[in-house]
Parts: C-alpha cells; structure tokens; sequence
C-alpha cells in the first residue's frame, strides 16, 4: 500500500537552546497532532554568546539566530539568518509550514510576512500555515512597514501562556494573521503540556491544515499561485515600494 504523504515543517527553536531540544519540547504533545508531517529541527547558525537558560536541563551545545538588543529594536546578523534560513528552505524544502519557541516563532513569523510582501523566499512555494509558541512581532518600524503591513494570510495557531513575560507580544504577533486560533494556557514562557481541550483544538487545527494541503496537493496548482500570477503580484509590490520610496 502507498504510504501516505507527510508535509514538510520547518521548525526554529528558541534563543539559546537547539533543535534538539525544541523536538524533546514537542514531544509533551500527543505524537498523533503531527503524525502526517516531517518535522525538521535544525540548530541556530550561530553558537549561543552568552548563558543559556537550560543549562543543566539540557545538553549542549546551545544556538541562537540572531542578536539583538535589551529593548528588542536594533538586530545584529539578521540579515544573515535569514538568508541562510531561505537557503536552508530552497535546499531541504519545500516546506510547507513553520514552527517556532520564542525567538523561532518570531523569525518564522517574520518570513512568512516577507514571503507574502515578495520580499524573500520568491523561489519557494507558498508557506500554508504556523504554528507559534510565545512568538513576538520585530519593533524595528523599517521591519514592521513590511512584514505586517497586511493582515498575513496563512494559517496560524499562537500558544499564549497567561504568566509568560511574552503574554502581549503574543498577542500582538497573533493580532497580524488573519484569524488566527489562539491556545491558551496557564503556564509561562514554555512549550505547554496541554490539556484535554487544548490537545482537541490542535488535533482539528491540524487535521483542516492536512484537508487543506490535500486538496492543492497537484505540484501545478502548487506552482500555479501561478507562477506567473506570482511574478506579477511580486514586480508589482516590488514597483509600489519603489514608488513609497521615491514619494
């Protein structure tokens, strides 16, 4: 028998930790809510700077992607994750959705946003959905102007925790999708262990998510946001900006 298709998940973890340990923060979650995807966990491109939160919970060696600053505004390297993470996409992809902890949510959240305004990732299907635990929006206005502009149309569920020090960037990040599912939980800045009626909400999510890619899963309508639809929209934003600029 044919086995069936799995869809492909890119899947960032948090600032300073690994790959590694963002699967073992999965894994509290019901192995059937991700049974028909490929969850691919690769590690930070740069080694961590400074102490990690789990040291002593869990093994090194610990990641980040980027640098930033106390108020989150101003980011050092990047430009450069995010060239490498479009790169990693084009290479090991195509992916069909994103998962992220903390600073991984917010930098998926991020390309999905660039990827709707044609600012990275051209070459690259369409990103369907996310999923968000503790994610943030980026402050810099220069960043903001693009990646939220408008309401982002994948799919997304955002975990929310009620003590996490990241409560209303959640919010905020969860308020830039267009209806988003919103999961809360009791709990701080983690990866919740979920409840009966969490696990419920994230197994349907899940499974309309799997409906969904289904139902376009012919390579030529995957193609077909028409490639030369796709071109078009991409040269016109390209064209506004430059006009936005010019003003």
């Amino acid at each position: 028998m044919e086995q069936e298709k799995k869809y492909k998940v890119l899947c960032l973890h948090g600032f300073r930790t690994s790959g590694s340990f963002l699967k073992k923060q999965i894994s509290k979650w019901h192995p059937s809510i991700f049974e028909q995807f490929d969850m691919v966990f690769p590690d930070g491109i740069y080694p961590a700077g400074g102490k990690s939160d789990i040291e002593g919970i869990f093994p090194p060696p610990y990641f980040e992607w980027f640098q930033f600053n106390k108020e989150f505004t101003e980011y050092t390297n990047l430009d450069e994750c995010i060239s490498y993470l479009c790169d990693y996409m084009v290479k090991n992809g195509p992916f069909d959705g994103l998962l992220g902890f903390s600073q991984g949510a917010t930098l998926a959240a991020l390309l999905i946003g660039y990827q709707a305004q044609c600012k990275v990732l051209n070459d690259h299907p369409p990103i369907q959905f996310m999923v968000s635990v503790s994610g943030s929006k980026f402050r810099d206005p220069s960043i903001c102007d693009v990646a939220y502009k408008a309401p982002i149309k994948a799919k997304s569920v955002h975990f929310i925790g009620e003590k996490d020090w990241l409560k209303v960037p959640s919010e905020e990040l969860a308020a830039a999708f267009d209806d988003p599912l919103i999961i809360r939980h009791p709990q701080g800045h983690t990866v919740p262990r979920l409840d009966e009626a969490s696990v419920k909400q994230l197994s349907d999510w899940s499974s309309s998510i799997v409906e969904d890619l289904k139902s376009s899963d012919a390579p030529q309508v995957l193609e077909s946001v028409n490639s030369s639809d796709k071109d078009n929209v991409c040269v016109e934003t390209g064209e506004n900006l430059m006009e936005q600029v010019a003003a």
